[in-house]
């Protein structure tokens, strides 16, 4: 038997819907060997981690099967994808589940263009093995996305972190007070970190040459860990956040990735050596959180040294204009209110409910609202929008535009304001990406008049 609780092996699963998909995945127990001698147990799409790479065609109709061949119902989500309620795998919208043995067609037509992803959307509650702590997830990515330019590599890695466990508060609290690194959101630890499949050394260097320009595409898969990620000797122009072009592409030291963002940059190699793309946190990078950059020629242990750290700020990507006025303004306070119905976990509140009793938010067709989210609570909280993109519009009072994401990290206390036109009829959810919050509370809906 695996952590799922499902024989190990492949299941009968029901025939298949009439005809040949165009893609097919199979959730499926995965064995996973992420270091020498290190081997986790989970769930993931054909076998692998990442799932396959799907690359798909604007506005080309696809279809893609998902066989469900473990003994758990779940479905899969296209995250950052302007779908039906039916095909966005959400099951909060009606969706439907996959039972064990069924085949589920997925009907899309790819839009926005750029770097999207694809995962479960299973809840997983008080089971740490199930939802975002598996490995189900992959890469999809639509063609037409912002140009880069000339490149010589391009490479897509996903950060996640493995074999996760409760943490008491009182653990946490202790280890603020003797000045060691926590979990950031949440009160789940970890024991490794992996980019891909392996921890850093554990898998094939990048290998790159002087004077190359590498483009890569950064995902944060994990289920509850923000990241902030440093090549030391190098910089990253950033040219799309979630996939989508940036106004202002500008080179930074370090990228802050919260749980389901990504970022797509390039990197100039002009420093040879044998470097270490990893986590700025020493721990973290103890856990596996890094990836070995190696330069033709070049050979030893990876170098690491200490980046300059400045705060994340997304305005710095974005203009400096202000946005056009919305039709309606959405005030939403976030805050936990401790744990209830014998869960371990915290309870979270959108303005003092918890899902699904959370006030659904009412728009009409073809009209502009912002959603002001208003953190007061001391925990980071990616904020994710299905099945459609927002305009990050300020940043405590602070105007900008032109900054289009599905996902967007409020930091403790700050107040982030989005707008998003509502041009997709149908059940929407929007909830933070956290596994830990979004399973006890954190969700809300909105529905169309």
């Amino acid at each position: 038997m695996d952590m799922k609780g499902h024989a190990m092996g492949h299941e009968p699963v029901a025939p298949p819907p009439v005809g040949k998909a165009d893609h097919t995945l199979r959730i499926e127990p995965c064995k996973l060997e992420i270091a020498p001698g290190v081997t986790v147990e989970t769930t993931a799409f054909n076998g692998q981690v990442p799932g396959p790479m799907l690359q798909l065609k604007k506005g080309v109709p696809t279809t893609i099967d998902v066989i469900n061949a473990t003994d758990v119902e779940d479905l899969t989500h296209w995250h950052g994808l302007h779908t039906d309620v039916r095909n966005d795998g959400a099951m909060e919208q009606g969706a439907s589940m996959i039972k064990p043995g069924e085949t589920f067609r997925y009907h899309l037509t790819p839009e926005p263009s750029g770097t999207r992803w694809y995962h479960t959307h299973a809840m997983a509650g008080d089971n740490l093995n199930l939802g975002g702590y598996s490995g189900q997830f992959g890469f999809l990515t639509v063609d037409g996305g912002p140009s880069p330019g000339d490149y010589d590599q391009e490479h897509y890695l996903a950060i996640h972190h493995w074999v996760p466990h409760f943490v008491p508060m009182v653990m946490q609290m202790q280890a603020i007070s003797a000045n060691r690194p926590v979990s950031v959101g949440s009160d789940v630890a970890y024991k490794y970190a992996t980019v891909n499949s392996h921890c850093l050394g554990a898998g094939e260097p990048l290998r790159v040459k002087k004077g190359q320009r590498v483009l890569l595409h950064l995902l944060n898969a994990s289920a509850t860990e923000n990241v902030v990620m440093a090549l030391p000797g190098h910089t990253f122009k950033v040219i799309a956040l979630d996939g989508n072009p940036v106004p202002n592409p500008r080179k930074v030291e370090t990228l802050s990735i919260a749980v389901a963002e990504r970022i797509d940059c390039i990197v100039e190699m002009d420093n040879p050596g044998v470097w270490i793309l990893g986590s700025t946190l020493p721990e973290v990078r103890d856990m596996g959180l890094g990836i070995v950059v190696e330069y033709a020629g070049e050979k030893g242990r990876p170098v690491w040294h200490d980046v300059p750290q400045a705060p994340w700020d997304y305005r710095q990507f974005a203009s400096e204009t202000q946005a056009p006025t919305p039709d309606k303004v959405f005030n939403l306070q976030f805050i936990d209110v401790g744990t209830r119905d014998g869960s371990m976990f915290d309870t979270w509140t959108i303005n003092g409910k918890a899902w699904p009793e959370v006030d659904p938010l009412l728009v009409e067709k073809g009209k502009r609202y912002r959603m002001l989210f208003h953190n007061l609570s001391g925990d980071q909280h990616p904020m994710h929008l299905h099945r459609h993109s927002f305009e990050v519009v300020a940043i405590d009072g602070k105007p900008m535009s032109g900054l289009i994401k599905d996902t967007v990290n409020v930091l403790p206390y700050q107040r982030v304001a989005v707008d998003f036109i509502a041009d997709n009829p149908g059940d929407t959810i929007y909830h933070c990406h956290m596994q830990l919050h979004m399973d006890h509370g954190f969700l809300g809906m909105i529905k169309y008049v």
